[in-house]
């Protein structure tokens, strides 16, 4: 079996994720267990699946920091205003998503 045939139902059920994910911020349904361990477990999936295929590139690195950087903010802005940190987690949760695009595309595309 192709490794793109084994990734692919990988990639349609991380966008299904995310999009539920979305979908349910915007409705102000999600939890702060979702928004809290969703988020990084995926990103910990990206890595988990991009580090032993060896395309965990500069472009991952670099997007990882800024999730990361999100996340910090994020957490850091617990007390604050909810319209900061709900802007803090949907940049953390679209460059989540670019990072999942872009590995996906490197794999299916063979780029």
């Amino acid at each position: 079996m192709s490794l793109t045939m084994v990734l692919l139902p990988v990639f349609v059920q991380i966008g299904l994720t995310f999009a539920l994910l979305f979908w349910t911020k915007a409705r102000g349904q999600a939890t702060d267990a979702a928004d809290e361990f969703g988020l990084p477990t995926l990103f910990y999936a990206l890595i988990a699946i991009a580090l032993p295929l060896r395309h965990a590139d500069l472009v991952i690195v670099l997007l990882s920091w800024v999730f990361v950087v999100t996340r910090f903010v994020n957490a850091g802005l617990v007390r604050g205003a909810d319209r900061q940190r709900g802007l803090a987690w949907t940049a953390s949760a679209l460059v989540l998503l670019a990072m999942w695009l872009y590995f996906a595309l490197k794999m299916l595309l063979l780029i």
